[in-house]
C-alpha cells in the first residue's frame, strides 16, 4: 500500500512539474540583445539584434560597444520598431577597435532595469595606424589635411601620435606615459573646434576611454587644453564637432556625446534619455 502511495505522489510531483514547466518558459527579460557572429575578423559586418519585452513611449534604445580594456568603441542611439525588435550593424575594425580580444556590447531602453549586454570575439586589426604626423618638433606637430600645427607640451611621457578621426569629429592623440603627467595642446580653431550656433562649446575629453576634466584657454584663433594623465596612459581623445577633413554632420556628435552624458547621469539618476510627456 505504501509503494503504490509513493508511486502516485510521485507521478503527481511529476505532472505538476511538467505542468508548470510552460509558465517558467513565458518569462521574458525585459530586454535582450545578440550577436549574428561570436567572433569577428577585420573588415566583417556586425549584425546586432535584439528586443525588449515592453514598449516605451518615446523612448530610444542607447548602444554601447567598449573594447577589452574598458574603452568606449562605439557609441549609438537606435529605434524599437513597433514589434518590439532592434537591431543594428557595425564594422569590426577602425581606428577604435584594434586590438584583439572581447568587445562587450551594452544596451539600455529607459532606466537600468532595462539593461543587458552580449560579446563577441575580435582577432585584431592588421591596419597600421596613421599618425596623422608630417613633421614632428619639440613643440609642434602637423595633422594630415592642414597647413598648421598643433602647439604641445607634455611632461610623465612622450607624444606618438596625433591622428584625426574624421567619423568621430574627435582627434586621437597616443602617448606613452612613464609617469603621472601632464599633455597641454594649442589647437588652432581650423584644425578643430566646439561650437553650436556659432558660440564656443565643451570639447569632450577621453583618457583611455574614460571622461576626464581639463583646463582650458581660449583666443578667437585656437584653444588650449591641458590634460591630466596617470602612469601608463596610451590614448587621449578629444572630441568636438569639427576636424580637417571636415567630413559628416556635426549633429551626429553632438547626439553623440549627449548620450554619452545622459547614460553617465541616469546610472546615477536613473534619468531616461528621452523625456516623457
Amino acid at each position: 500500500m505504501k509503494a503504490h502511495l509513493s508511486v502516485f505522489a510521485l507521478s503527481a510531483i511529476i505532472i505538476a512539474s511538467i505542468g508548470m514547466a510552460p509558465a517558467f518558459g513565458q518569462i521574458q527579460d525585459p530586454i535582450v540583445v545578440a550577436t549574428d557572429k561570436s567572433s569577428y575578423k577585420e573588415g566583417e559586418t556586425i549584425l546586432v539584434t535584439g528586443e525588449v519585452k515592453a514598449l516605451l513611449g518615446g523612448e530610444a534604445l542607447s548602444l554601447i560597444v567598449t573594447a577589452p580594456n574598458g574603452n568606449i568603441v562605439t557609441v549609438d542611439q537606435l529605434t524599437v520598431g513597433s514589434d518590439k525588435k532592434f537591431s543594428t550593424e557595425l564594422t569590426a575594425g577602425g581606428s577604435l577597435m584594434r586590438a584583439a580580444g572581447t568587445y562587450t556590447i551594452t544596451v539600455q531602453y529607459g532606466n537600468q532595469s532595462r539593461t543587458a549586454e552580449t560579446t563577441f570575439s575580435f582577432s585584431g586589426s592588421s591596419m597600421i595606424p596613421s599618425t596623422g604626423t608630417g613633421k614632428v618638433t619639440g613643440t609642434q606637430i602637423s595633422i594630415e589635411g592642414s597647413d598648421e600645427m598643433i602647439g604641445y607640451k607634455i611632461t610623465g611621457g612622450k607624444l606618438l601620435s596625433v591622428t584625426p578621426d574624421v567619423d568621430a569629429n574627435s582627434l586621437i592623440i597616443a602617448i606613452e606615459a612613464t609617469n603621472d603627467g601632464t599633455l597641454t595642446l594649442t589647437i588652432p580653431r581650423s584644425i578643430m573646434d566646439a561650437t553650436i550656433n556659432g558660440e564656443d562649446d565643451t570639447f569632450f575629453v577621453l583618457v583611455d576611454g574614460e571622461e576626464v576634466d581639463f583646463e582650458e584657454k581660449t583666443t578667437s584663433k585656437d584653444r588650449t587644453l591641458t590634460i591630466n594623465f596617470l602612469a601608463g596612459a596610451e590614448e587621449i581623445e578629444i572630441i568636438g564637432t569639427f576636424v580637417v577633413p571636415e567630413f559628416g554632420t556635426i549633429a551626429v556628435m553632438i547626439l553623440a556625446v549627449a548620450i554619452i552624458s545622459i547614460i553617465a547621469v541616469s546610472a546615477k539618476s536613473r534619468l531616461s534619455i528621452m523625456p516623457r510627456y
